[in-house]
């Protein structure tokens, strides 16, 4: 009878994923075994303080040297889940220079150092996995990199921010204000003690850098996704958009234009019935529009120790596949392509616009009247009853290159009839 393989593999990182990982590979040994023809055995996990007891890991496998694991030549696959630049970076060079298959969930990483990575695996003919970078558990990787490839994608566009969704679905459904929202999403674990990286939209964006790579074929990094967060988004932005028939979206979208790479992050107005309006609370989804396959959706849980680690495990079974067969390195980078990134200055929106307006004759006209010398023309308007003098405006524009629209604002900012630019943001069409 021939002798079982089994593939050995070690874990950086035994926080909230890594645990997930440890556990769910022990609840799917025999199903690993059936569905790849090999045995899992995770056998180092690599940790700052190995003498600190970890509820279901056995402290025998626990290290805190990574020579250990790097030297032995027996571990094939290395599944990163420590986060941040350094020494991740380090480590992940490392293993695939020795030969070792690499997965990780490492967004900051794939967002700023991709290119180098892939090379590194390239060089060795070594697979680097991703698919839990970004959106949990969704399948949205191994798609956008296989499923999709012959789709002539154009767009893709997602809640990709389980924190910020859930505050915003609290601020529209519940009245909430959003320092309210943020600390019931605190409260329940949902935002961190810090939640800036959230909140200001840079989780999003380091998740939306990776996603515009694959989906254009060509390198987009975390610096060139122009970032806004959720901040400044009021109930009373939230009421009125809902008057118009929209949700308020933290949004990243990344088109592909005749003159290079739209990437951006910010609040958005989605109409109601566009299927990205009705995710709610932590859930995240991933719209993508294509010349082939015209529009798809990928909705689930975007975050959590489960839910990530089935994404995580998914490589796994993945990885085990490709060494079995000798097909590792299989797919590479995919970014043969070096498009342009556009600045966020040269991209057009239609946007959304509140305006605290001292109440007299003509000033409606003359607000019109700026708006249209800088090419800005008026989709909707609504006027609100005055109170004590001052009358509020809400208007929706047609779409417009920023920088035209950002001229008339610094225009409008100086007219004495402005008490208040009170909101902006950008509407979707």
């Amino acid at each position: 009878m021939e002798q079982e393989r089994t593939i050995r593999a070690a874990l950086l990182g035994a926080g909230t994923v890594g645990k997930g990982v440890y556990k769910l590979a022990g609840l799917l040994q025999e199903d690993i075994v059936k569905k790849t023809g090999a045995r899992l055995v995770i056998d180092r996990i690599l940790v700052r303080d190995k003498n600190r007891k970890r509820e279901g890991i056995p402290a025998e496998i626990l290290t805190d040297r990574w020579e250990e694991i790097a030297e032995d030549e027996g571990i094939e696959i290395v599944i990163e889940l420590m986060g941040g630049i350094e020494p991740a970076l380090t480590y992940i060079q490392e293993a695939l220079r020795r030969g070792k298959q690499v997965i990780t969930a490492n967004k900051d990483l794939l967002a700023e150092h991709g290119a180098q990575l892939f090379e590194a695996a390239a060089g060795q003919g070594c697979d680097l996995h991703f698919e839990a970078s970004v959106a949990g558990a969704i399948p949205i990787i191994r798609p956008l990199r296989q499923s999709l490839a012959a789709a002539g994608l154009t767009e893709v566009m997602g809640i990709v921010n389980g924190t910020t969704n859930y505050i915003l679905t609290k601020m529209s459904e519940e009245g909430m204000g959003y320092e309210e929202a943020l600390q019931l999403a605190t409260r329940l674990g949902y935002a961190e003690s810090d939640p800036t990286a959230d909140v200001e939209g840079y989780d999003a964006g380091r998740k939306l850098a990776i996603m515009a790579s694959i989906a254009f074929n060509s390198r987009v990094t975390f610096p060139q996704v122009y970032t806004e967060g959720i901040t400044k988004i009021t109930a009373e932005d939230i009421r009125y958009a809902k008057e118009f028939g929209y949700a308020i979206k933290l949004i990243g979208m990344t088109r592909l234009t005749e003159e290079g790479i739209e990437v951006k992050v910010h609040p958005m107005l989605i109409p109601d019935q566009h299927p990205l309006a009705s995710v709610r609370d932590s859930f995240n989804a991933v719209f993508v529009h294509g010349q082939a396959c015209d529009d798809a959706m990928f909705m689930g849980r975007g975050a959590g120790e489960m839910p990530t680690a089935s994404a995580v495990m998914g490589d796994v079974i993945d990885c085990m596949r490709n060494i079995l067969h000798g097909s590792c390195g299989k797919i590479g980078c995919g970014c043969y392509l070096n498009l342009p990134v556009k600045p966020i200055q040269e991209t057009a929106s239609r946007f959304f616009l509140r305006l605290q307006v001292t109440d007299k004759p003509g000033a409606l006209a003359n607000i019109a009247g700026i708006l249209g010398n800088n090419s800005v023309s008026i989709g909707q308007v609504v006027q609100k009853k005055s109170h004590n003098g001052v009358a509020e405006l809400v208007i929706i524009t047609d779409s417009v290159r920023e920088r035209h629209f950002n001229d008339a604002i610094r225009i409008l900012e100086g007219m004495s009839v402005i008490r208040e630019i009170s909101g902006i943001i950008r509407v979707y069409g």
